[in-house]
C-alpha cells in the first residue's frame, strides 16, 4: 500500500492547523505549528491565503485525508461507500473513518499517532473477536472486541502500555477494560464523537463536481 512520505510537520503547516501526525511531539513546545505557524517555503511568513471556493474544498479534503493518513484512492473509496448508505453522507463518511481499525487503536491510546497505530496493526499485534487482525482498513462493528495478542504483550513496545493508555481520552463509543487491555465497540460514533474541525459538507461538494 502506498504511503505519504511528505514531512509531517509541513503537512500541518500547509493546512494551517495541528493534525497530530507525530504523536506527543504535537502537544509540546517543539511542535512546528507553535514555532512556525505559517505555510512552508521562503515566502511562507508573508504569504496570505486567498482561496477560491474550489481551493477551500480541496484544502478541507486534504486536511481530512492527511489527518487520517490515507492516500487519495482509499479516501475516495471510503467516501463512495459512505455515499451509497442511507442518511447523511458526511456523517456516514466520518463514522467509517473513525471505525477503521487503525483509528480505533489510536483512539484507545495504544498508539500516539494513526501512523504508529497502522504499523502496529500491520505487524499483527491485535486480535478482533479473538482472531488476528492485520488489516488497518477493517471497519469494526458494534459488539466486536479488540485485544492485544498475548504474545505481543512481551514485546518491548507494550511493556509500558499501561502508562500510554492512561493518557488517552477515549470516545464514548468504545468501552476499555484496563485489567486485560481489551476494548469493546458499544455503538457507532455519535455526532459529537466525529471531528469538529473538518467541514464534511465542503468535502461532499468537492467530490460532487
Amino acid at each position: 500500500m502506498g504511503r505519504n512520505i511528505d514531512n509531517k510537520c509541513k503537512q500541518c503547516r500547509r493546512v494551517g492547523e495541528k493534525l497530530f501526525l507525530k504523536g506527543e511531539r504535537c502537544i509540546g513546545p517543539k511542535c512546528a505549528m507553535v514555532k512556525r505557524n505559517y505555510v512552508p517555503g521562503f515566502h511562507g511568513p508573508k504569504m496570505k491565503k486567498r482561496l477560491s471556493d474550489f481551493g477551500q474544498q480541496l484544502m478541507e479534503k486534504q486536511k481530512a485525508k492527511k489527518m487520517y493518513g490515507l492516500m487519495e484512492k482509499q479516501f475516495r473509496l471510503t467516501f463512495d461507500k459512505a455515499s451509497k448508505k442511507t442518511g447523511d453522507t458526511g456523517k456516514n463518511f466520518f463514522k467509517m473513518l473513525e471505525m477503521r481499525l487503525d483509528n480505533v487503536i489510536y483512539r484507545l491510546g495504544f498508539a500516539t499517532s494513526r501512523a504508529q497505530a497502522r504499523q502496529l496493526v500491520n505487524h499483527g499485534h491485535f486480535t478482533l473477536n479473538g482472531k488476528k487482525a492485520s488489516t488497518p482498513s477493517i471497519i469494526v462493528k458494534e459488539g466486536q472486541e479488540i485485544k492485544i495478542k498475548k504474545s505481543s504483550l512481551k514485546a518491548p513496545y507494550f511493556r509500558n502500555i499501561n502508562e500510554k493508555v492512561a493518557k488517552a481520552e477515549r470516545p464514548s463509543w468504545l468501552n476499555f477494560v484496563t485489567e486485560d487491555m481489551s476494548a469493546k465497540v458499544l455503538h457507532e460514533p455519535k455526532d459529537t464523537d466525529l471531528p469538529q474541525n473538518v467541514n464534511a459538507q465542503v468535502i461532499i461538494e468537492y467530490y460532487s463536481k
